[in-house]
């Protein structure tokens, strides 16, 4: 269990420490010849478009090749960008595959954690997926300050090397555990289904909420920077999101601490709705010291929100599809954040953080039947009209 954990944390570390390292890369003379911002820009999207296509053959073809071919790709890309490419193309390419082949690592992990059967109990399952978004605050911490740490001591090139090497460490040690190899071992052949995960109703719901409360999460950025400038605060524009990765941590592990009343469902519109109520303390806040405090309180709610999301992504994905849906969660939580941070610009930033968390608490309430165990059907091989179907919403 230890080793998963560390190997995972190690593992995704490239996750925050990517953009920052391109980024650096190209401000300081790499001669990409191309912006900073796009390259990073491109990466990010890569990555959304490829963890779901990639976890799907991590589901067919099992977790050790298929994760050690990913590590050995992206970190294979990663080297070529720190060759500071004169051509623009080859620059872009190199990010595109960096972020493509990224090794899906948290859904692979989730995956051992609920379908892979290492948990005795719901309840430790619950615990486990608790403890995993809590950390998971801690990869959006430490890796852009590794990757200041490293550039600042060698180059940015170096960044961008150090960052395929943490990679292929961590899943190294991922896939050396046992219950990874077994996920390998033990892969039964399977009819495809391009749908895959997607057929469920209850998953599109579960998607569409995470999508929302990505929007809020996406939006915070840009309102970071527009409460620095506004009360003259350089240090907001870093503290608000490390304030708020902090409170995650904190309700994470207070989440995870004890065992609380209700389904996991009943949970995630609870939580969607204090992640909105929560921001409210910070939008009306007067003084930097407010506006920063203040951050830690939706932050107590998202890690427990993203841990019952995790469970729920766990009890309805489809046999042979564990880890394509828990990437397709990241994708659509990607997607929101994206999209948030585009609507920062156009319209009242300060609106779209409870805003977005609301959304997903309507839409949750909204379809909460849906989400309950006794609507689980498993994903049959191909479509089957005779088979008992889920209610629509």
């Amino acid at each position: 269990m230890a080793r998963l954990l560390v190997g995972t944390l190690i593992g995704r570390l490239p996750t925050g420490m990517a953009p920052l390292a391109i980024l650096l890369s190209a401000d300081h003379g790499a001669g990409f010849g191309t912006s900073a911002g796009l390259l990073a820009a491109v990466y990010l999207v890569a990555n959304a478009i490829g963890g779901p296509c990639y976890a799907r053959l991590v589901d067919q073809y099992g977790q050790r090749r298929t994760l050690t071919a990913g590590a050995a790709l992206s970190g294979t890309a990663f080297l070529a960008l720190a060759t500071e490419p004169t051509e623009a193309w080859w620059a872009m390419a190199a990010v595109v595959v960096a972020g493509v082949t990224r090794p899906p690592l948290d859904p692979a992990l989730r995956t051992l954690w609920g379908a892979g059967g290492m948990m005795p109990s719901p309840a430790h399952q619950r615990v486990a997926l608790a403890l995993d978004s809590a950390t998971e605050e801690l990869i959006y911490v430490v890796g852009p300050l590794l990757v200041a740490t490293i550039a600042t001591a060698t180059s940015a090139s170096g960044a961008l090397v150090a960052t395929a090497a943490v990679g292929a460490i961590g899943t190294a040690l991922f896939v050396c555990t046992p219950a990874s190899r077994a996920v390998g071992a033990n892969s039964a052949a399977r009819q495809p289904d391009w749908l895959g995960p997607i057929r469920s109703q209850s998953l599109r719901v579960l998607y569409a909420a995470m999508a929302c409360v990505g929007v809020t999460i996406g939006a915070l950025t840009p309102l970071a920077v527009q409460s620095a400038d506004q009360f003259d605060a350089p240090q907001l524009s870093g503290g608000l999101p490390a304030t708020l990765s902090i409170g995650a941590v904190l309700g994470g592990l207070a989440y995870g601490a004890r065992a609380w009343r209700g389904s996991a469902g009943r949970h995630l519109i609870v939580l969607s709705a204090g992640f909105a109520v929560g921001w409210l303390p910070m939008i009306v806040a007067e003084s930097p010291a407010t506006t920063l405090y203040s951050a830690a309180i939706p932050g107590l709610a998202m890690a427990p929100l993203l841990g019952a999301a995790f469970v729920m992504t766990s009890t309805f994905a489809p046999a042979g599809h564990a880890t394509e849906a828990h990437a397709l969660l990241v994708a659509a939580l990607d997607i929101g954040c994206a999209i948030g941070t585009a609507a920062a610009g156009i319209t009242q930033t300060q609106l779209l953080l409870p805003a977005g968390a609301a959304a997903g608490a309507l839409i949750l309430g909204t379809a909460r039947r849906r989400l309950h165990p006794t609507f689980l059907h498993s994903l049959p091989p191909t479509p089957d009209p005779e088979r008992a179907k889920e209610p629509t919403l």
